[in-house]
């Protein structure tokens, strides 16, 4: 349907609400349902969730809007929306390479996103089997891994890492999903899977969280994520926040310039900005009230940091009431995150490949899918055979980080505040008013608060977030 750069029709969603469900999915991922609960409970809960609240929707929201603005009017890949959107508004055709920063940082993010991802899909086999034994012994609604110990369960997850066979098969098999869903196209293949895979996110969602409020110790779980200690607040826990509100929103990284080149119709972006970033700012809320509730229903540690979820969770379920069936299904509900996020993430070289070197989409797709598998392998080998490389030894900054956290932080440090700098600046500064105007919508007072916040306030806080990612002594406790 698309083979060369700029000249046939694109490809496009149906309707507004796929456009929201396939944008809602590509934000909503493990930044949503693994890492805000495991960084809200290492930051104290109250007053880092409150404080992300207010990044999302004084930071996070003009750039949503930034981001499908640029690809709303361009109406190609990455680069080439922002070079349309440059000439339209007078400035230098240069900017658009900032666009290619971005499809750097996705395609970099989805090599190691997929590995990660293989663990939950690991986790969903380990869970499914139980709960099909459980299901066999006519005991169906029973605890999860009944007679294994705590350190058997959470040892699972250093049994994984040491097994590069294993960490490779879950990592092809989600990366061919991946793959496989993209090269079908916009239509038959990410629209689809969001219409599909996003409504039966959330009945899991809500599901699960019911099921949390009912045996789990939801007065405890809803203090502690609401009730802010200020005292807890410092200026590291302000810059997490920050970081947070980027990431879970998937900014910087070109994925909702390259959603927002799909859409047809003329609708404003405003209100259609303002219900992705609810909804991704919602399943972040309730996914922290669907796990905490158990965590401190068990009297286990809600600051466990990054083994939250894999391993003092799956210790939870044991001893809960159907956590059998609850433990596959919390695993289940990640991966569908894992999916619509990935996607998004590989979707944005593969229009690149498409728009600005003329490849038909599944060599485009097939390329990128397969490079991105390629540098995977690195990441998880990192795990083990290679657990002494240092890619940037060099760098103090990741002197001993393996190579996924060294991949993971460059892209989250360096090149997605990069990419969100850029935009705000582009936008704020470049972009002809009366283009942004006709293409959002926004006018009178909304056009006057959104264009300070993108202006002044997200160069500012992108700023900071950049600086002190990058030289983290600048900020004390």
């Amino acid at each position: 349907m698309v083979a060369t750069a700029g000249t046939t029709e694109r490809e496009g969603w149906s309707s507004r609400t796929a456009f929201i469900l396939a944008a809602v999915g590509a934000a909503v991922g493990l930044g949503n349902v693994w890492r805000f609960p495991t960084l809200a409970g290492e930051n104290g809960g109250g007053a880092f969730v409150l404080f992300y609240v207010g990044c999302v929707f004084l930071l996070g929201l003009p750039l949503v809007i930034s981001e499908i603005f640029i690809g709303r009017t361009g109406q190609n890949d990455a680069v080439g929306s922002i070079r349309k959107v440059a000439e339209k508004s007078g400035a230098a055709k240069s900017w658009s390479a900032f666009g290619l920063l971005g499809v750097a940082g996705a395609f970099l993010i989805v090599s190691f996103y997929s590995v990660v991802a293989g663990w939950v899909l690991y986790y969903v086999g380990v869970m499914g089997a139980d709960f099909v034994g459980a299901l066999t012994a006519g005991e169906p609604l029973r605890g999860a891994l009944v007679g294994e110990s705590q350190e058997a369960i959470q040892g699972r997850m250093g049994d994984l890492f040491a097994n590069p066979a294993l960490l490779l098969a879950m990592h092809l098999a989600f990366m061919g999903v991946t793959l496989f869903i993209v090269a079908r196209g916009i239509g038959s293949g990410i629209e689809k899977a969001a219409t599909i895979l996003m409504p039966m996110f959330f009945v899991l969602l809500i599901g699960i969280a019911i099921y949390g409020a009912f045996v789990g110790n939801m007065g405890e779980a809803v203090a502690f994520l609401f009730t802010p200690d200020w005292s807890k607040l410092t200026p590291q826990v302000m810059n997490t926040a920050l970081g947070q509100a980027l990431f879970s929103l998937s900014l910087g990284v070109a994925g909702l310039i390259t959603y927002g080149s799909y859409i047809k119709g003329s609708a404003g972006l405003g209100p259609t900005s303002v219900t992705i970033a609810f909804a991704d700012t919602g399943v972040a809320l309730i996914s922290g009230l669907m796990i905490f509730p158990i965590v401190f229903a068990v009297g286990l540690d809600p600051a466990a940091g990054p083994t939250l979820v894999f391993q003092t969770l799956p210790f939870a379920f044991q001893t809960m009431p159907g956590g059998a069936l609850i433990g596959f299904l919390f695993f289940v509900l990640i991966l569908v995150a894992a999916v619509t996020s990935s996607i998004s993430l590989l979707e944005v070289p593969t229009a690149w490949g498409i728009g600005e070197l003329g490849w038909s989409r599944r060599k485009s797709s097939l390329t990128f899918g397969t490079g991105a598998f390629l540098i995977g392998i690195a990441c998880l080998l990192g795990y083990n055979v290679w657990s002494d490389v240092r890619l940037l030894g060099f760098w103090p900054l990741f002197a001993e980080t393996d190579i996924l956290d060294t991949v993971d932080g460059f892209t989250g440090k360096v090149m997605l505040p990069l990419g969100a700098l850029f935009t705000a600046v582009f936008v704020g500064w470049k972009a002809d008013r009366n283009l942004v105007e006709e293409m959002t919508g926004l006018s009178g007072f909304w056009l006057g608060i959104w264009r300070f916040l993108i202006a002044w306030l997200c160069p500012l806080a992108v700023g900071a977030i950049l600086v002190t990612g990058l030289f983290p002594g600048i900020l004390g406790g």
